[in-house]
């Protein structure tokens, strides 16, 4: 069975994604290290980034300065729109590549993506499970990670809002309280995926 994980950055889909592995043997494929992967391994899509948005997101080392590159790309739509020209074309082309490898040897694959929605993947999974949670606390765990106040909000506008999200989710995640409530949860969905074919090695 193939799962997609979606929801706003900062709702918690990588702690949601840390359960189903470790809980209910999940093979989990992360879009966002797809993403860091596409850039890291291959040279041209370096070079289309320094393209289109100069020299300085490298290092001295010629290492990318991704904090930097994220403060530039999502500071406009326009921006944003050249970095996803840029990188989303090899990322998915490599998500189609892992999702087929990882369904010969797991009966629960789940893809953790925040933009798999926009990129159309709802349709080619068996169910999506959207993560949610509060403004304040999206923008609180941004913070920690090293954003600024207005980076996060920026983030968060970017991507599509909760009630559009809502639309093609099969089962919603609200992760406002604790570790154990949102085990709970995961276990309720687990529990009706499996009435619904997924069967455990």
């Amino acid at each position: 069975m193939l799962v997609g994980l979606v929801g706003q950055i900062g709702t918690g889909k990588s702690e949601v994604a840390r359960i189903l592995k470790n809980n209910h043997g999940a093979y989990i494929i992360s879009a966002d290290k797809i993403g860091r992967d596409v850039v890291d391994k291959s040279p041209a899509v370096l070079k289309k980034l320094v393209n289109a948005f100069g020299p300085e997101i490298l290092s001295k080392t010629g290492r990318l300065r991704r904090k930097y590159l994220g403060r530039l790309a999502f500071a406009t739509d326009d921006g944003r729109a050249k970095l996803n020209r840029i990188v989303h074309p090899p990322l998915l082309k490599e998500l189609t590549v892992q999702v087929k490898e990882a369904q010969k040897k797991h009966d629960l694959v789940v893809i953790d993506a925040a933009l798999l929605i926009d990129w159309g993947w709802d349709k080619k999974v068996d169910f999506t499970i959207l993560v949610h949670a509060g403004d304040k606390i999206k923008i609180s765990r941004l913070v920690k990670k090293g954003l600024s106040i207005e980076e996060a909000r920026m983030r968060i506008k970017s991507q599509l809002p909760y009630r559009e999200l809502r639309k093609y989710a099969d089962f919603v995640i609200f992760n406002n309280r604790s570790v154990s409530h949102l085990q709970h949860r995961i276990d309720r969905i687990l529990e009706k995926l499996t009435g619904k074919g997924l069967t455990s090695r």
